[in-house]
């Protein structure tokens, strides 16, 4: 994922091995990730749609607790950087753009287990 649109973290416990670690959040126009940094336990989201007059955010109701983190990143549509609303539920992914609105809406596509954990040579920058 060579584009950086969203990269940031995010510290809570894990879904697959209960630590409280790093959650690492890439999001791409192509795709989006969710990586823990304890066990490398990843969720990969496939985009959906993209609209530019959303309101808000979609929101569809998983089986885990909505995140609802504010992100850095360079939107697509108006070419400004700055804050974007992420929204990160079990089966879906949205960021959007507080300039002017874009909203790409990613579903859950797959999931994996890394070999081994990512390490700490990763640079994201730290949770807020």
């Amino acid at each position: 994922m060579s584009e950086r649109f969203i990269f940031t973290r995010h510290r809570t416990r894990c879904y697959h091995c209960g630590e409280d670690a790093d959650q690492i959040i890439q999001a791409v126009s192509a795709q989006a990730q969710v990586i823990c940094s304890a066990c490398g336990a990843t969720r990969i989201f496939i985009p959906r749609f993209e609209n530019t007059g959303a309101v808000g955010t979609c929101t569809p109701i998983g089986r885990y607790d909505l995140w609802t983190l504010d992100a850095g990143g360079r939107c697509k549509n108006c070419g400004v950087t700055g804050p974007h609303d992420l929204a990160i539920g079990s089966n879906h992914l949205t960021t959007r753009c507080r300039n002017c609105g874009y909203t790409h809406f990613y579903r859950f596509n797959l999931e994996y287990m890394a070999k081994r954990p990512v390490d700490d040579g990763v640079s994201a920058p730290p949770a807020p």
